[in-house]
């Protein structure tokens, strides 16, 4: 079994929209291809920032929730 990789974002706890902002900003600072690994709370904010970030046309993983949080692995368009 591989260990998840660490988050190039930890943002539990952190409240919605500063969570979606915060990512889309770590986003632009990668190339196209990169890839993104954001930690969000389960719920609102998971919903807010996947959709938010498939609507700007970035590819979205999202794995199955634990302790409350999600971990998403966004590939930047």
């Amino acid at each position: 079994m591989t260990a998840a990789p660490p988050p190039d974002l930890d943002l539990r706890g952190t409240p919605c929209p500063l969570n979606f902002v915060r990512t889309r900003l770590a986003l632009e600072r990668l190339t196209p291809g990169d890839r993104l690994v954001v930690w969000l709370d389960a719920g609102e904010p998971d919903q807010l920032v996947t959709e938010g970030i498939a609507a700007a046309g970035h590819g979205v993983e999202r794995q199955a929730p634990v302790a409350g949080a999600v971990q998403l692995t966004i590939t930047r368009a």
